[in-house]
């Protein structure tokens, strides 16, 4: 009588250490990396020494005062909300070829009336922006 069988046995890989490792892993790199914080960063805003350059022809200015009172170029706006202030800015672009939106803002105005400016140009598709400053004296 013959109790051996010839059969051989498929060698199986068993992934259960294999995961356990890779967890493991994990853990120890989420427990050792250090993470920046925006609260710590030590910032120094910038001055602008640039000097005045020329209106250019593909340009809308718009004027936003310290009690949030809009001029686009040089027109006054009445502002109701973004879409309608994103439509002017459609009408005054709609002539140009590659407009450029220059916000000139008072140092007084809201950070909510220059975010609403750059609302409505993002709704009006206009991707180009640009801050208008004063040249520091030397």
């Amino acid at each position: 009588m013959n109790f051996r069988s010839n059969r051989k046995e498929d060698p199986e890989i068993n992934l259960i250490p294999l995961i356990d490792v890779l967890l493991v892993i994990i853990i120890f790199l989420m427990l050792t990396t250090t993470y920046s914080r925006f609260a710590e960063l030590q910032i120094q805003l910038p001055t602008a020494a640039a000097e005045k350059q020329l209106e250019r022809p593909n340009e809308i200015s718009i004027v936003v005062s310290a009690t949030g009172q809009y001029l686009v170029n040089r027109r006054p706006v009445v502002f109701r909300d973004v879409p309608t202030l994103a439509d002017e800015l459609r009408r005054a672009g709609a002539d140009l070829k590659d407009p450029v939106v220059v916000i000139n803002a008072d140092n007084s105005a809201t950070h909510q009336s220059v975010i609403r400016v750059m609302d409505a140009a993002r709704q009006a598709g206009l991707g180009q922006i640009a801050f208008a400053v004063e040249q520091t004296s030397k």
